[in-house]
């Protein structure tokens, strides 16, 4: 019976997980909802600042400026490593991570110094193990994505590329596909290429405006450029977010899944060793009738 005992244990402690999976489950469902649509709802700002900023850049030629003007020769690239703050999603960091090692390899590889930025402690953590220089870091983000903590440590690499002092900046995060997919990426966020900055026919009829500026274009168009490149950074972590509870609530179903299946095969191999201990007892009880009989 202490092998029966042990299995009714570990049955308790299966039923147990089994719960707070659950629960874990229904939280990441709930969060994912409100994720997506705070990710939506950010497209649209994104996708128009971007048209403006295409305008303005194509409407003043006599001024670039920093972010569109590619710098060279510094041998120092920016990374920002978007990460989540807390695990049990899957392989979600996991992915995203390789993804910056292999840049990070192809980096070093090129003799160019690398300086990160790491957004979410997973990704901190990492950086730290694999000895990157950390020159800022923003963690405990919640569960929902607030620019004003964000600005500071992604200005640092902006005002340095705007300084000339590195060759590029790479944001690092992962991109939200749907609920069962998301896509690990590194995406350049400067210079800001013309990919980004290209209109369609359709944008250029609908926003050819001609702009009148007040104090003057340059003035605008630094502001602008600024909000547009922490704008990129703010969609990123969105994306990141939506992902990370996406991950979670599909991670936490599997596990929930895992644990029935478990409790299922406890509960069979209970039952048999429950069996044969009552059919070892009745066999021993006729075997001793009988010899009393004898």
């Amino acid at each position: 019976m202490a092998a029966g005992k042990e299995i009714r244990g570990k049955i308790k402690s299966f039923e147990n997980t089994k719960k707070i999976t659950k629960a874990m489950e229904m939280v990441a469902a709930s969060k994912m909802r409100k994720a997506q649509d705070r990710m939506r709802a950010a497209r649209p700002y994104a996708d128009k600042i971007r048209i403006i900023t295409a305008n303005l850049s194509q409407a003043t030629p006599e001024y670039k400026h920093p972010f569109v003007v590619k710098n060279s020769g510094t041998g120092q690239v920016g990374l920002i490593v978007v990460s989540t703050d807390k695990g049990l999603c899957g392989g979600l960091n996991t992915n995203v991570l390789r993804v910056v090692t292999n840049k990070m390899r192809e980096l070093e590889a090129a003799g160019t110094q690398v300086q990160a930025v790491a957004i979410g402690n997973k990704g901190l953590g990492f950086l730290n193990r694999v000895g990157a220089k950390v020159v800022a870091q923003a963690t405990q983000l919640g569960d929902v994505p607030h620019l004003e903590k964000l600005i500071g440590p992604v200005k640092i690499l902006l005002d340095q590329y705007a300084e000339g002092k590195l060759d590029a900046v790479y944001l690092c995060y992962t991109n939200f596909i749907n609920t069962m997919k998301q896509e690990p990426r590194v995406e350049q966020l400067l210079p800001l290429s013309s990919d980004r900055l290209s209109q369609s026919e359709a944008e250029k009829q609908a926003h050819g405006w001609d702009y009148l500026y007040e104090p003057d274009a340059k003035l605008v168009i630094d502001d602008l450029m600024v909000r547009y490149a922490e704008a990129l950074v703010y969609q990123a972590v969105a994306e990141n977010m939506a992902s990370e509870q996406s991950a979670r609530m599909v991670a936490m179903k599997a596990a929930t899944d895992n644990a029935g299946t478990l409790i299922a095969d406890l509960k069979l191999v209970y039952n048999k060793t429950r069996q044969a201990g009552i059919t070892k007892e009745l066999s021993e009880i006729v075997s001793g009738a009988a010899a009393l009989g004898g």
